[in-house]
């Protein structure tokens, strides 16, 4: 962790808002996959698990590459989490196992519900050359850990302007705007974009805990920097932030209620027992039905890694 303190600033007309708040900023990490593609991980991680049911969150690019060369992830499962994928720049080809087929574009969410399992592919058009996107992972409520497996494709999205920031509302409300992607517990996604620097206030939940990334350029929240090595954290219980959102710049903004279980995340998989997830896993290595199959597909299955003798829950 590259820095914890408490920043105390006050505000003549509300300033309890602004004393004591604990505000958590530290390093992600950086992996390359493919042909030169960066991705960035910042969820999970030893210092933060979760922000609400958010539970893992990728940073994939930007990145440019020849024709040909984009990223072709092969069929592989999940279960007990939906997938959110946010595409800025770029196309992606999404395949599932319930039949769906759907291209992503640019300022579009694809959302995709395991439930009791599915298995998906993630393939670049042949003549796709720039990727840029932000991938996360939304872990389900123990009642809806089972559900049926769907797919939902989101192509338009609620964006708000004010004061010389461009709010698009990913999921939950904010603004009093509400984002029509479902999801099952109280959330919030916003992708916060501006080309020249804005000081700003933002209005908080104070029962949701807060996570900033930024996706391009830079900011400064409540005093502590923000840049794409790094997520700011809030702990819950404010109601007001100050942000600076620089010149060219884009940040991501999550939130949730902190979830309601601990939860074990391995692999591809979210589950609460140990016992459950070496099933998923078995059942995918044997080509168990539960998983479904993508006959379209030119190529090998993902394989899964060996199964740990012990896991630890993240709450």
């Amino acid at each position: 962790m590259t820095n914890t303190n408490y920043t105390e600033t006050s505000h003549s007309d509300d300033c309890e808002k602004y004393v004591n708040q604990f505000i958590q900023d530290f390093q992600i990490r950086s992996a390359e996959i493919g042909k030169g593609t960066i991705i960035k991980r910042a969820l999970p991680s030893r210092h933060k698990r979760l922000i609400g049911a958010w539970c893992f969150l990728d940073h994939a690019g930007p990145v440019v590459f020849p024709q040909g060369d984009g990223l072709d992830v092969g069929p592989h499962p999940h279960i007990g989490l939906q997938t959110f994928t946010w595409m800025i720049e770029g196309t992606m080809m999404h395949t599932d196992s319930v039949g769906s087929k759907q291209l992503i574009r640019p300022k579009q969410v694809n959302l995709m519900t395991a439930g009791r399992g599915i298995s998906h592919t993630e393939v670049a058009p042949e003549t796709e050359t720039k990727m840029h996107a932000a991938q996360l992972w939304i872990a389900l409520p123990d009642d809806k850990l089972n559900i049926d497996p769907q797919f939902d494709h989101y192509p338009e999205l609620p964006v708000v302007n004010k004061e010389g920031i461009e709010y698009t509302v990913l999921v939950g409300e904010f603004l009093n705007t509400t984002s029509p992607v479902q999801v099952y517990t109280p959330l919030l996604g916003v992708d916060l974009s501006a080309k020249e620097t804005v000081t700003t206030r933002l209005e908080l939940n104070p029962a949701f805990e807060y996570g900033f990334m930024a996706l391009e350029g830079t900011a400064t929240i409540n005093g502590h920097e923000l840049d794409e090595d790094n997520l700011v954290v809030l702990e819950t219980g404010l109601t007001e932030i100050e942000i600076q959102v620089h010149k060219d710049s884009r940040i991501l903004l999550l939130g949730g209620e902190p979830f309601e279980s601990p939860i074990l995340l391995w692999w591809n998989f979210v589950g609460r027992t140990q016992e459950e997830l070496r099933i998923a896993r078995e059942q995918w290595v044997n080509g168990d039905a539960r998983f479904g199959f993508i006959p379209d597909y030119d190529g090998p299955r993902l394989e899964a890694p060996t199964f740990p003798d012990k896991m630890r829950a993240s709450k």
